[in-house]
């Protein structure tokens, strides 16, 4: 990773950036994310409240931001979702992977998961992290390989964009 980057846990602070830099990955890259820019705009930067809040960052849900230090703005973002459920409090999930195109090739997204792997570790009772990703990614899904990640399976048809259907990629990293 370039030192013009820094890594930080966001905060309600950065509310709008993170919403701004989510609608640009949604729109420019629909397929990454489960959810559709419509209904991002539709529920609004308020539906991200609960993670910026950072209240439950120590058990484990929290969103990450890379910033450029050149000009402050924010290129890549990455969270963990950690599992409620008593029976699945093991499981942590990778959500909103995404670093901005200019910012790519850079290593910001190795860096945002190397840190998020890093905090994963320290979560008490944390087992395994999880992700999805969309097959004909290769790019990502190389980091996520390089990282530990591994296939465990594939979900046939898992999004459906205008009409065009994507599978994706199952991967589990143990902490």
């Amino acid at each position: 990773m370039h030192e013009d980057i820094s890594i930080r846990q966001l905060g309600p602070a950065d509310r709008d950036a993170f919403f701004a830099l989510r609608l640009r990955g949604l729109k420019t890259h629909p397929a990454a994310f489960g959810q559709s820019y419509e209904e991002a705009i539709e529920r609004g930067p308020s539906q991200h409240d609960s993670m910026l809040d950072g209240t439950h960052a120590a058990s484990g849900s929290f969103l990450l931001g890379a910033w450029s230090s050149t000009d402050g703005a924010l290129v890549g973002t990455v969270g963990l979702l950690r599992e409620t459920r008593h029976k699945e409090r093991h499981k942590g999930y990778v959500i909103g992977m995404y670093v901005a195109d200019e910012a790519a090739g850079r290593g910001v997204g190795r860096a945002l998961l190397t840190e998020l792997l890093t905090r994963a570790a320290q979560i008490d009772g944390l087992r395994q992290v999880v992700l999805l990703v969309t097959s004909a990614n290769g790019s990502a899904r190389a980091l996520y390989e390089s990282l530990g990640f591994r296939v465990y399976g594939t979900e046939p048809d898992a999004l459906c964009i205008d009409g065009v259907f994507h599978d994706a990629d199952l991967m589990v990293r143990f902490v």
